[in-house]
């Protein structure tokens, strides 16, 4: 099945998953890219990743640049007024809790306000390569939808793939997931006529496809 969905995405990876992967890909960086990429496009965030990192690239960066400026930079991300806070208590929090280091540990993420579970295992796996499984919107519908998990919330998703889902595939599995959510198994009428894993897939809860 991953060897599928990695022909089926190819190289159409997430927006945090590039920052990974480019010379820009500090740990801090890559939990800003994600925390701007909450109900946001891909290529919305991106481009604001572009203009944001010619500015600030550290903590300190953004805690000196002031917050009406930085609600400008941030804008038209979803929530941009909202988001521009969150990133001045999270850079102040890490200076003063952590020596301006970004935690590598989930339950250290976690204690910093405004980091939720899925950004704290986002930030795991794609800046410090520790094993993590990132569930989100369609990581949780897709799992069900395909009868590898049964479960009521995104939570409960990733407790029972950290059960069922061999180690070696925790990090790659919301790549994966996220792009093949959004291209193919769309959460309304998915394109099952063209999913390469059809015939695996149980199909739970779909009422009409394409």
């Amino acid at each position: 099945m991953i060897d599928t969905l990695k022909q089926a995405v190819q190289e159409d990876v997430p927006v945090v998953t590039r920052i990974s992967r480019s010379d820009d890909g500090s740990p801090f960086l890559i939990l800003v890219s994600t925390l701007l990429s909450l109900r946001t496009k891909d290529e919305t965030t991106d481009a604001v990743m572009q203009k944001l990192i010619e500015r600030a690239t550290t903590p300190q960066d953004i805690l000196e640049i002031p917050l009406e400026e930085l609600e400008r930079m941030l804008y038209p991300v979803g929530f941009y007024r909202n988001k521009a806070a969150v990133l001045k208590t999270v850079s102040r929090t890490i200076i003063e809790q952590y020596g301006g280091i970004v935690p590598d540990t989930i339950e250290e993420l976690l204690t910093i306000k405004g980091v939720g579970r899925k950004t704290a295992n986002l930030v795991v796996t794609e800046a410090y390569g520790k094993p993590g499984i990132c569930v989100d919107t369609h990581v949780h519908r897709i799992s069900n939808r395909m009868g590898i998990v049964a479960t009521r919330n995104p939570h409960e998703t990733e407790e029972a793939l950290r059960k069922t889902l061999p180690k070696e595939y925790w990090i790659i599995y919301n790549t994966l997931l996220v792009t093949f959510g959004r291209k193919t198994c769309k959460p309304i009428s998915p394109l099952c006529s063209v999913c390469p894993l059809s015939h695996l897939c149980k199909k739970v809860g779909v009422t009409k496809h394409r």
